[in-house]
């Protein structure tokens, strides 16, 4: 078995893997392997994989040069970057987990009071030596606007309404009815982005949704709004976002989530002074990790009492 991505090298301590461990050799990577051919070469003497998230993608390219493969255990209750059609074509099974959304909903507004007040330049302003260098935004009063009001995008706007914010909200399924329940107000999709001074991004990426905030979404923003996105990287247009940021058109962007993770060396999203950028960290907690890794564990242990 091959526990693959474990960054923080924390696999081992966060459940009892006994009922694996005793039989089954385990491997634990910690380093990302981009290269296709490579990721193969690596993966080809395992039975059973364990994927955290979307962190490595299991394509059918990938998959049907796997023989050997039996098993996929994948954290979270669903798992785009792996295509179920082409395991289940190869008789592999695929068991999922259990999850929470505090941990998302908590980083997302940490995100948000990052980028209105500028807390990552003044405290590296303290680190060099300085003092204050700029002045923050106020958040009472002013417009948040949720993209999404699913799960996460709903506890995050009932957050908006406890700061004193207006809270607005649109996407394409969305009604006013449901709107009101979160304690939001729906407006038409140009609207929100026309009068948001935080545009929070929550929903799931889909053909339909892939690239929803471009160029034209993006000239819409008030020059003092901030754009936070802790869902996935390809809902932005990441070379207009990239673009609007150079021009300074947008206040902030402040992103957990990126096209590319991790995301390469020397990319502009890295360098950019009007950006904060997390490592897509916004499932990273103590509570759900233990109950990614303790449901793994199961569902593998489960799996082998069938074998």
């Amino acid at each position: 078995m091959a526990v693959l991505d474990d960054y923080q090298n924390v696999a081992w301590e966060m459940a009892d893997w006994s009922a694996v461990a005793e039989r089954a050799d385990i491997t634990v990577f910690s380093d990302h392997v981009f290269d296709a051919d490579e990721l193969v070469a690596r993966l080809t003497p395992f039975d059973v994989i364990f994927v955290m998230r979307e962190r490595t993608p299991l394509p059918r390219s990938i998959i049907e040069r796997l023989p050997r493969l039996k098993m996929i255990a994948s954290t979270g209750p669903f798992n785009a970057s792996i295509d179920m059609g082409a395991a289940a074509d190869h008789g592999i099974h695929v068991g999922t987990t259990g999850g929470t959304v505090a941990s998302t909903v908590e980083l997302t507004w940490a995100l948000i009071l990052a980028g209105a007040r500028n807390l990552v330049a003044e405290s590296m302003s303290i680190r060099d030596g300085g003092w204050q260098v700029s002045v923050g935004r106020e958040l009472s009063g002013r417009t948040l606007g949720v993209l999404g009001l699913g799960r996460i995008g709903a506890r995050v706007a009932r957050i908006g309404e406890a700061f004193g914010m207006e809270v607005i909200a649109w996407s394409q399924n969305l009604t006013p009815a449901a709107a009101a329940e979160a304690g939001a107000t729906y407006v038409g999709k140009d609207e929100l982005f026309g009068r948001s001074d935080v545009l929070t991004i929550h929903m799931k990426l889909s053909e339909r949704s892939a690239g929803l905030v471009g160029t034209d979404e993006l000239a819409l923003m008030k020059p003092t709004a901030v754009l936070v996105n802790t869902s996935r990287g390809p809902l932005i247009d990441e070379a207009a976002l990239v673009e609007t940021l150079k021009a300074k058109r947008i206040r902030a962007a402040a992103l957990d989530v990126f096209d590319t993770e991790p995301l390469p060396a020397g990319h502009p999203l890295r360098t950019l002074d009007n950006v904060i950028a997390t490592p897509h960290i916004g499932y990273v907690a103590d509570r759900p990790y233990r109950i990614f890794y303790r449901d793994a564990v199961a569902a593998i242990a489960e799996w082998l009492d069938r074998q």
